[in-house]
């Protein structure tokens, strides 16, 4: 009874010492409508002004034009929100904030997973506002399909998140971080097929895009949207998602240890 109680103690302490932070960081952000609302505004433009275009696009098997368009949408909140969240690390080791936490008495795994778990609770919401919209625009999909796509946004944040936080940890400006998060967003996006599927693409661009994690989440989101779940999309969506969370994981909470 004793090793079972102080085996779980460390658990309890993990838990707890990763609600204080979040705690922290979620009234820092509902203290920010404007940081609520704005990162919707990118992916709420492609709706509004893209979304139309693809209206009479033959799409083949990857659905109607708002199941291919929203899919794509909800993983772009997740990859261009989450990896510019390191930017809040850099402006707090300025302000010494980093090194008061660093000598609290406070888990470094719990210092990143409330971050990242106020993130996936923030792009989440975000994805929810699109969601909604993309319905008064004319989606269509079961509501399962909506859950599991906002499933992958939240482990899509967690993932990019915890990276972001690793690079900020080893770069001492913005001016440093900023480039390097341009160079890995942007032809993440164009490779993926976010905006429109890569089936359409030439045989050596959708070969070039297996090697984008991101396509096999979008793939996995556009199948669930369409209903159909026991996929090979949907099973290669969940092993890459789940490796990345992990692989993420580690690398972050490595990161934090050390510093």
């Amino acid at each position: 009874m004793h090793t079972a109680a102080g085996a779980q103690e460390p658990l309890r302490r993990l838990a707890a010492d990763t609600g204080l932070v979040f705690g922290r960081y979620a009234r820092q952000t509902l203290r920010s409508r404007f940081q609520m609302l704005f990162g919707t505004l990118t992916p709420l433009l492609y709706l509004v002004f893209f979304g139309p275009l693809l209206t009479h696009m033959p799409l083949g098997s990857s659905g109607g034009s708002w199941q291919v368009l929203v899919p794509g949408l909800l993983i772009t909140l997740g990859l261009f929100g989450a990896t510019f969240c390191g930017f809040a690390v850099i402006i707090e080791k300025s302000h010494g904030v980093v090194d008061r936490m660093r000598v609290a008495p406070v888990s470094r795994l719990a210092l990143l997973l409330g971050r990242v778990l106020r993130d996936a609770a923030l792009f989440t919401f975000q994805a929810v506002l699109l969601i909604l919209a993309a319905l008064v625009m004319g989606l269509r999909a079961p509501l399962a399909g909506v859950l599991i796509g906002l499933a992958f946004v939240a482990v899509l944040t967690v993932s990019l998140a915890s990276l972001s936080y690793t690079l900020a940890m080893k770069v001492r400006t913005p001016q440093e971080f900023g480039p390097v998060i341009n160079a890995v967003t942007m032809p993440s996006m164009l490779l993926s097929g976010l905006i429109l599927p890569m089936s359409l693409a030439p045989g050596w661009l959708d070969a070039l895009s297996h090697f984008m994690p991101f396509r096999y989440l979008v793939d996995a989101v556009r199948s669930a949207f369409t209903g159909r779940y026991a996929t090979p999309e949907m099973a290669y969506g969940v092993l890459v998602a789940a490796a990345l969370a992990a692989l993420s994981l580690a690398a972050g909470t490595r990161a934090f240890r050390r510093a």
